[in-house]
């Protein structure tokens, strides 16, 4: 444990991953947790960390890390956008809050390689996703926002934000844009109000399931206080810059990247390359 926590290189890697989850929340309107579980896990394995906790401990940091980075990103987006995204944001997030806490409390009982495959899957997806040039404008809605579809759509994305680490943004700006009419701007915005609540869930019950266990030095549960704060260092102001930058600059080119990077680290996870 104790390369881990003195690796000057392993601190260097950290802020580095805040830096590209920061502005990756801020940009896009995602939690960066398909970054930072795949490459917390990675880092923490070849640190000497069991693998089943290793992957515990990354998804659990990171849903940690995504409360603050995504706060960060959704004061300057509420700020900038020309619509009300705070109700929406609010309506899905009380309700993925409680999806998160009961993917978080289901994602502690499964074997880590079942996750590490199912996430490796979800980031081709999602990769595959990012490579098309989607319609960005905006769509005739064909659901109707309200108490009870908030919180069927609310539970099932926080659930899955819970059991996968992340902030569900992923699942929540594709079906924003899809279902309920938004723009991709709208829906990036509007993500970043409802990633907290989520996130906030899934940390809540990662910190319990944890408690009574010897993880790791510095740790509060599957939360790793070390990793925490060096990422949010980094991470909080450069969702800040993302979500400025988001209002003036095209995202195609900066997807594409992304998504050449999600494929590179779902191939690792599924066992495809040996990196």
């Amino acid at each position: 444990m104790s390369k881990i926590i003195f690796s000057i290189f392993y601190y260097i890697f950290l802020g580095i991953l805040g830096i590209i989850v920061g502005l990756a929340s801020g940009l896009l309107g995602i939690g960066g947790g398909f970054l930072m579980v795949p490459l917390q896990y990675f880092a923490l394995s070849y640190s000497g960390v069991n693998p089943e906790i290793g992957f515990k401990v990354a998804l659990g940091t990171s849903l940690a890390c995504i409360i603050p980075t995504a706060l960060s990103g959704a004061y300057v987006h509420n700020k900038k956008s020309d619509m009300n995204i705070l109700k929406p944001g609010i309506i899905f997030g009380i309700f993925g809050a409680v999806g998160g806490f009961i993917g978080g409390k289901v994602a502690v009982l499964l074997p880590s390689r079942i996750l590490e495959l199912t996430i490796g899957i979800i980031l081709i997806l999602i990769a595959i996703n990012l490579f098309i040039d989607r319609d960005k404008s905006k769509k005739e809605p064909k659901l109707k926002l309200n108490l009870a579809i908030g919180a069927v759509f609310g539970i099932f994305i926080g659930f899955c934000a819970g059991l996968f680490g992340i902030g569900g943004g992923v699942i929540l700006i594709p079906m924003l844009m899809g279902l309920f009419g938004f723009s991709l701007i709208e829906a990036i915005a509007t993500s970043t109000i409802f990633i907290p609540f989520t996130s906030i869930g899934g940390t809540i019950s990662y910190v319990l399931s944890g408690l009574n266990m010897n993880i790791l030095p510095y740790s509060i549960g599957y939360v790793n206080l070390i990793n925490f704060f060096i990422i949010i260092i980094f991470s909080i102001p450069m969702a800040r810059f993302g979500a400025k930058i988001a209002y003036k600059i095209d995202e195609k080119k900066l997807k594409i990247i992304y998504a050449v990077v999600l494929i590179v680290i779902s191939f690792k996870l599924l066992g495809i390359i040996p990196i």
